[in-house]
């Protein structure tokens, strides 16, 4: 059977980790959790788990250093544990565990890269504010424009990749650290020739925990879209 590595970057998710794992434990999948040295303790609960639980394994991060350069650091050690598929999950149940074996079928049914899509029939929010469904749509919409691609999804992070879709592309050269980093992966992988599936999700809010949004990730987003455009037209991705 192929094997699926699911990436989960933590800071600061101490209430959230535990009952995560244990949501993922059925679904025959391995769990790569991805620490940023949390203050609270996340790191030595998630320790615990992968002594007490062979399918999760822990590394450790020296820094916060952004939800793009935890990725990253997943992904080079996925695939150097020989993942067939690696997935993009946040720890605080906006992405619903359940939908987790669809993102891999999508896969194991043609696609390079599965996304699950708030913004297409079937998918959508929960417990959302006017404000902040008006700056994620519109985000989007944005990204959408400027790039010339059709995925209504762009910012979305609960993905799941085929393994030569994460060797093609240059990890090493990607500078988003926040959720412009979902922005530019999916651009990368388009640029680059590979099949994108939306499957459609309900994203729920966190009900545990701080949510990591702030304005320098907004603006780091606004930036990094034109520049990935303009390093398309330069022939740079």
């Amino acid at each position: 059977m192929p094997r699926a590595t699911i990436c989960l970057p933590t800071y600061n998710e101490r209430a959230n980790i535990e009952p995560m794992i244990r949501a993922l434990e059925p679904l025959d999948v391995h769990v790569l959790v991805i620490d940023d040295n949390s203050p609270d303790g996340t790191g030595d609960i998630a320790d615990r788990l992968a002594a007490e639980n062979a399918f999760v394994s822990v590394l450790h991060r020296e820094k916060k250093e952004g939800l793009g350069p935890a990725y990253v650091a997943g992904f080079h050690q996925a695939l150097a544990d020989g993942a067939d598929f690696v997935l993009e999950m946040d720890c605080d149940f906006s992405h619903d565990p359940a939908d987790v074996p669809r993102l891999i079928a999508a896969c194991g049914e043609g696609a390079d890269l599965a996304l699950g899509s708030r913004y297409v029939p079937g998918g959508g929010t929960v417990d959302w504010g006017r404000g902040r469904r008006f700056v994620s749509t519109a985000g989007s919409w944005y990204a959408r424009a400027l790039l010339g691609v059709s995925v209504r999804d762009l910012t979305g992070g609960f993905k799941c990749y085929r393994r030569r879709v994460l060797e093609s592309i240059d990890l090493d050269a990607i500078r988003s650290k926040g959720y412009a980093f979902q922005i530019e992966t999916t651009y990368r992988a388009i640029r680059l020739g590979f099949s994108v599936v939306e499957v459609p999700i309900v994203f729920s809010d966190r009900t545990e925990g701080t949510s990591k949004m702030s304005r320098a990730i907004v603006l780091e987003a606004v930036t990094r879209v034109p520049a990935l455009r303009f390093a398309a037209m330069a022939g740079r991705i």
